[in-house]
């Protein structure tokens, strides 16, 4: 009686070895194919990471070595910002000024009529020295050159068209040049502002 194949045989017949080889390979294959992701997570090179990604104390210390030794470009930036801020600040002063002048003009202005009345009065005799009307003008003088007022135009002065305003006109061989004869009414400066020129009288030179 003939034998009966064993599965056995026929692996061997095929010539693939029963030792479980071909089994194991094929396990190896999976467990590597699987393994190919977390490596390349590990080399830092899966999609979108970059091998040579700053952190945040590169920066930091990026930041400290730019203090220490700054660039020529970050040093003309530096510059230039200095400059704007030191014309921002002297406009800003002069402007400053400007407007206190200004305020302090309209102050003024107010009490300039009141020291036409004071001048008028001295110039005729009413101001009576120790007076107490003489008391008042001199604090009201006072207070007013602190605010930087200066009063000009005086007898005998050249005449200057700048400062001055012509009302009447007197030939006289006694002067040279043109010459304030008389004060009608006393100019004033505030600082360097004129706030309102002398009225006067000039004096022209004749030959008669």
């Amino acid at each position: 009686m003939a034998d009966k194949k064993h599965p056995d045989n026929d692996a061997s017949a095929a010539g693939v070895p029963d030792d479980g080889t071909a089994a194991a390979g094929a396990a190896a294959a999976d467990a590597a194919s699987a393994s190919e992701p977390d490596s390349a997570v590990a080399d830092g090179t899966a999609d979108g990471i970059e091998e040579d990604e700053l952190t945040v104390q590169d920066i930091l210390d990026a930041a400290e070595r730019e203090v220490a030794e700054p660039t020529s470009e970050h040093l003309a930036d530096l510059k230039r910002v200095t400059a704007e801020y030191a014309n921002y600040r002297r406009r800003t002063e002069a402007n400053r000024a400007i407007e206190k002048e200004r305020v302090t003009g309209d102050i003024v202005k107010v009490l300039i009529p009141v020291l036409d009345d004071i001048y008028r009065a001295e110039k005729h005799g009413d101001l009576v020295p120790d007076s107490a009307f003489a008391t008042i003008a001199a604090k009201l003088r006072s207070s007013v050159e602190r605010l930087g007022l200066t009063s000009f135009g005086t007898v005998g002065e050249p005449f200057d068209p700048t400062m001055h305003e012509a009302i009447f006109q007197q030939p006289s061989a006694a002067v040279d040049v043109e010459t304030v004869g008389d004060v009608a009414e006393t100019g004033y400066y505030l600082g360097s502002t004129l706030l309102r020129a002398a009225k006067v009288v000039v004096q022209v030179p004749s030959d008669g």
